[in-house]
C-alpha cells in the first residue's frame, strides 16, 4: 500500500510500505476512506517531536471501513464505518478508567503517527479498536465526522472545558487556525458575552468571524490588550486560550487574562516559554495544559448528527490520496492558500 512516511525533519514521501496486519487480538485494520493533515504533523516535520523516528507513517485522524478485526474485538465488525480517534485507549489502566485517555498507561494515548504507524495511508492498524474507534451515525458525512478525530474534541476539551468558559464571559483565542476556530465554535455553546480572535493573518480573522468571533484583532495593527481591556472595564479576559504553540502567544495570553481568570494552553510547543510568575503569582490565575482525551467525542457526534454544530465548514481543500505532497504544501502555506483543513480521499 501507499503511505505518507516521515524521513527526518523536513523530509517526507508518499511511498510503498507493507500492508498493516493484526498484531494483537484487540486490533482492527481499517481501510482509510478520508484522512486529513494536522498542525501537529507540521510540528513533527519541523523536528519538534523527536519521538517520531525515520520511517514512521504520519497521521492520527481518519474515517474508514473496518476490513479485519482481531479475535478479541467485540464492538466493531468488518464492514463498519468508523471514526479513528487521534487518541488510542486501552480502556483498563488508571487513566483510562478516569476518562483521561490521552495519558493511557496500557499502550495507548497519542500513538498513531507518533509511536506507531498512523492514518495517512491506504490502510491503518488501530490498536484497542473497541475503545479507540467510534461507529458513525447514519446521515453524517465523512468530512463532518473526520473533524471529530482531533480538532473538534481538542478545541472543546483543552480550550473550552479546561478554560471553564461560562455564560457572559469574555473569551480571547490567540491563534485562529483550525484549533482556534474549534475553540470559538465550542465556546459558543456556553453563551459568552464576547469571543475575541487574535491572529496575524487577516484571512484567518475573517474565518474567525464566520465561526462566531464578534471581535477580531490583528496585532500588527492593533493592541490586543487595549481591545480586551475596553471590553472588560479594564479587567482582562475571563478566559485566554493559546492555540498557536509558540512562546510569544502563550506569554500574550498570560498578559491578557484578568485576575482570577484562566489561561488554557492548547498549542503544541517546541520551545520553552517564559512564565512570568513575578506578575502572575498575586493574580489567582489558573493555567491549564493538556493533550486531548477525546472523552467528549460521543457528545460531539450527537451534536453533529443533530446538525447543532457544523464541522464540514472547516474543509477548504480536497485532494485524492495520490496528491498527499501537494496537500501538505497547501496546508503548510495556509496564510497564502487560506487552507483550514484539507481532506484526502481514496
Amino acid at each position: 500500500m501507499k503511505a505518507l512516511v516521515y524521513h527526518g525533519p523536513g523530509q517526507k514521501a508518499w511511498e510503498e510500505v507493507p500492508d498493516p496486519t493484526v498484531q494483537a487480538d484487540t486490533d482492527a485494520i481499517v481501510r482509510v476512506d478520508a484522512v486529513t493533515i494536522c498542525g501537529t504533523d507540521l510540528h513533527i516535520l519541523k523536528g519538534d517531536v523527536p519521538a517520531v523516528t525515520d520511517g514512521r507513517t504520519l497521521g492520527h485522524e481518519a474515517v474508514g471501513t473496518v476490513t479485519e478485526v482481531g479475535a478479541g474485538v467485540k464492538n466493531v465488525a468488518v464492514g463498519d464505518r468508523v471514526l479513528v480517534s487521534c487518541i488510542t485507549a486501552c480502556g483498563s489502566c488508571r487513566f483510562c478508567r478516569e476518562g483521561s485517555y490521552g495519558q493511557c498507561l496500557g499502550g495507548g494515548g497519542w500513538i498513531l503517527g507518533h509511536l506507531v504507524d498512523g492514518t495517512q495511508a491506504e490502510y491503518v492498524r488501530v490498536p484497542f479498536a473497541d475503545t479507540s474507534t467510534f461507529k458513525i451515525p447514519d446521515g453524517v458525512s465523512d468530512e463532518e465526522v473526520l473533524m471529530l478525530a482531533d480538532i473538534g474534541p481538542t478545541g472543546y476539551e483543552v480550550g473550552v472545558l479546561n478554560g471553564r468558559v461560562s455564560p457572559g464571559d469574555t473569551v480571547v483565542v490567540v491563534g485562529a487556525g483550525p484549533i482556534g476556530l474549534s475553540v470559538i465554535m465550542g465556546a459558543q455553546l456556553f453563551s459568552p458575552a464576547h469571543i475575541v480572535a487574535v491572529d496575524l493573518a487577516d484571512s484567518r480573522l475573517e474565518a474567525a468571524k464566520q465561526f462566531g468571533a464578534d471581535v477580531t484583532v490583528n496585532p500588527s495593527r492593533d493592541d490586543a490588550g487595549e481591545v480586551v481591556r475596553a471590553l472588560t472595564d479594564g479587567l482582562g479576559a475571563d478566559v485566554a486560550v493559546e492555540a498557536v504553540g509558540i512562546p510569544e502567544s502563550f506569554e500574550q495570553c498570560t498578559a491578557l487574562v484578568r485576575p482570577g481568570g484562566t489561561v488554557a494552553n492548547v498549542g503544541v510547543h517546541g520551545a520553552p516559554a517564559t512564565l512570568h510568575l513575578e506578575d502572575l503569582w498575586i493574580k489567582n490565575v489558573t493555567i491549564t495544559t493538556g493533550l486531548v482525551d477525546t472523552y467528549s467525542t460521543p457528545t460531539l457526534l450527537k451534536l453533529v448528527a443533530r446538525h447543532q454544530i457544523d464541522l464540514g465548514r472547516f474543509v477548504t481543500h480536497r485532494f485524492p490520496m495520490s496528491s498527499f505532497l501537494e496537500a501538505y504544501d497547501v496546508f503548510s502555506a495556509a496564510s497564502e492558500t487560506r487552507a483550514l483543513k484539507v481532506v484526502l480521499t481514496r
